[in-house]
């Protein structure tokens, strides 16, 4: 669950860290004005009076209940337009419903997925999608995935039930359709494939063929 290290850790995929940035001087500090017009881009939104309102409580995924992960375990950003979204990492809570959310909650856990699909199907969202989500143990998949958690141990097969399977399929779908991601098997992963990560989940017990077959369904039934 979460990431190996807590906060934004790895390489970002950017020439240079938006922190090292400052609007007056990006040229320099990029070196060209082609990646300073890219820095920028991503920047805008963060000047005075014009970054984009949100609705307190507003979730992504309709039929959602939303939950709000600590600040400390994600970092606000305008995505898809500051960070393009193509990856959805799946991920096992190693643990109840109940205390992910706890954990998630937490600002010293620095750490924390967008959704958890419980195993009777409900689904929580706890950070937006515009936002970034420390759960994948690597800067850049965190700045460009949405990170899904499934209730449950690696090492119980009978975590995995046919409720949850269906709600995070739908919930995989939709994600998909938002962004213009590919329904496969290099675009939807497990926290396993990660790179520089130590985790394992979904584990031996997750049902890639099966899973991925309902997200198709899914994918082509939503509207």
């Amino acid at each position: 669950m979460g990431e190996t290290q807590g906060g934004p850790t790895g390489t970002p995929r950017g020439v240079t860290g938006r922190r090292a940035l400052l609007i007056g001087g990006a040229v320099a500090a990029v070196g060209t004005a082609a990646l300073a017009r890219d820095e920028l881009a991503r920047l805008w939104w963060r000047l005075p009076g014009v970054e984009k309102p949100r609705v307190a409580g507003a979730v992504d995924f309709r039929g959602a209940q939303w939950v709000s992960a600590s600040p400390a375990n994600y970092r606000r950003a305008d995505r898809p337009d500051d960070y393009g979204i193509d990856m959805v990492v799946i991920h096992v809570t190693q643990g109840g419903f109940r205390s992910a959310v706890k954990v998630f909650q937490d600002p010293a856990h620095r750490a924390a997925a967008h959704y958890i699909v419980r195993k009777d199907g409900h689904i929580t969202q706890m950070v937006r999608e515009l936002d970034v989500a420390f759960h994948a143990g690597n800067r850049e998949y965190n700045e460009h995935s949405v990170g899904i958690e499934h209730e449950g141990f690696v090492e119980q097969a009978s975590s995995f039930t046919d409720a949850m399977y269906a709600a995070s399929a739908r919930l995989t779908a939709g994600i998909c359709r938002r962004y213009g991601i590919p329904v496969d098997r290099k675009h939807v992963i497990g926290h396993v494939e990660v790179p520089g990560t130590d985790h394992t989940d979904p584990g031996r017990y997750w049902d890639w063929d099966r899973y991925m077959a309902l997200v198709r369904q899914a994918h082509r039934t939503q509207a």
